[in-house]
């Protein structure tokens, strides 16, 4: 069978209906579809910043419009999620727990993540933790007073806090649950008193069940690509795509203009020769979190959608160019600009510090009124009801768009 061949337009579409944003959903969401928006992406990055909706909020919400926060929460807590280091740390599918057990079983090879040097000089107060666990039930860091008066990051972290990370990380413990956002950390063994490690694949099927997982995820994936996304190998997939070809659990494609194949699901079959044939039409416009799987990875956002995208809230402010929070904005199957935003909930305005479009993208009413349209939407579901719009780039954009937001 010849490799199928899609245009750049049409390996877009695959990715975004693979991803679950081809089209505005238009059935109100319930609680069941935060589970399989979350199965369709394989992870759902866990990021804290809450200058708009805390990403893994956001995320959703780009995908299912309207729909109740607190089902991330309580999947959470009814056992159906789980939460570990995937492409970071993300809230997972309770299925997939076994394909991450090697991790946890040989934590020294997650990096900054775990710290063997901790765990051996620290070992009595580690053990000493584990058993107040045991014995008192499920913790979180806020239990614990800070005696030296630091914060900050891992190097600043209270020594609780440190031992509580590394005890996750090896897999002793688990999120039971999130308070106000704050893990809840219990025993694995409670959490999850059914599990044997006599149920863990293999390391190698392990690693290929993940790479299938990430291609599904994609809907199109170059073999560069596909490492990252769960982040199980580098720059070489494992195992290598072209043996699940031979398999037939992967088959070949090609994308106008690009020297290397792509890689497609066996499942995702009709529905990449519907992209194909131009019989899938992108038709949502949505914002998009800086930690959504279709930008995490900025190398594949640039190539797949001509996209440069990168985070600058870790920029110091006098060099950022489009501002601390930026917001990819997707509209009808490309990336047509980002906009800086901030929900000011106590008094109820959500703001748009800034908007740029990218090079090329032609102003028009009805591009001004498919942005306005997600503006509303985000805005209602943050429970802000004034939209301020700042600067925008074009500048005549910032007329049209505003008077697309006002007309409703």
């Amino acid at each position: 069978m010849p490799d199928l061949i899609l245009s750049i337009a049409a390996a877009r579409t695959l990715h975004l209906a693979a991803q679950g944003l081809l089209n505005v959903r238009r059935k109100r969401a319930a609680k069941i579809d935060v589970l399989d928006a979350i199965r369709a992406m394989g992870a759902l990055q866990i990021d804290t910043i809450h200058v708009v909706a805390r990403s893994p909020y956001l995320v959703l919400w780009s995908r299912l419009g309207d729909y109740r926060s607190s089902w991330l929460d309580e999947l959470l807590a009814e056992r159906a999620l789980f939460e570990y280091w995937a492409h970071e740390a993300c809230l997972l599918p309770a299925e997939d727990y076994g394909l991450y057990r090697h991790r946890m079983i040989d934590p020294g090879a997650m990096g900054w993540k775990y710290s063997a040097k901790w765990m051996a000089e620290n070992r009595p107060a580690v053990e000493a933790l584990l058993e107040h666990i045991r014995v008192n039930g499920p913790v979180r860091s806020a239990d614990f007073a800070r005696k030296d008066g630091k914060g900050g990051g891992w190097w600043g972290w209270k020594p609780e806090k440190r031992s509580l990370e590394v005890l996750f990380t090896a897999g002793h413990l688990m999120i039971a649950r999130r308070q106000a956002f704050q893990r809840i950390y219990d025993l694995t063994e409670r959490v999850l008193p059914d599990w044997d490690d006599s149920r863990m694949p293999s390391f190698a099927e392990s690693q290929r069940r993940l790479l299938l997982k990430a291609v599904h995820a994609m809907g199109v994936a170059k073999a560069a690509w596909m490492g990252d996304y769960f982040r199980n190998s580098k720059s070489r997939p494992e195992p290598d795509p072209e043996s699940l070809v031979d398999e037939g659990a992967l088959f070949r494609a090609q994308v106008d203009g690009w020297e290397l194949p792509v890689y497609i699901h066996r499942d995702h079959q009709a529905l990449a020769q519907a992209a194909a044939d131009g019989r899938l039409k992108p038709t949502a416009t949505t914002l998009l979190s800086p930690f959504d799987p279709v930008v995490w990875d900025r190398k594949r956002a640039l190539e797949l959608f001509n996209f440069d995208y990168r985070l600058e809230c870790y920029t110091p402010a006098p060099k950022r160019r489009y501002g601390y929070f930026s917001l990819p904005i997707l509209r009808r199957g490309a990336l047509v600009g980002r906009l800086d935003a901030k929900a000011h909930r106590r008094e109820r305005v959500f703001e748009v510090k800034a908007l740029y479009l990218e090079p090329g993208v032609r102003l028009s009413s009805a591009l001004a009124a498919d942005v306005a349209a997600a503006l509303v939407r985000c805005s209602a579901w943050h429970e802000t009801e004034e939209i301020v719009i700042g600067q925008c780039d074009p500048a005549p954009f910032r007329r049209m768009l505003r008077a697309a937001v006002d007309a409703g």
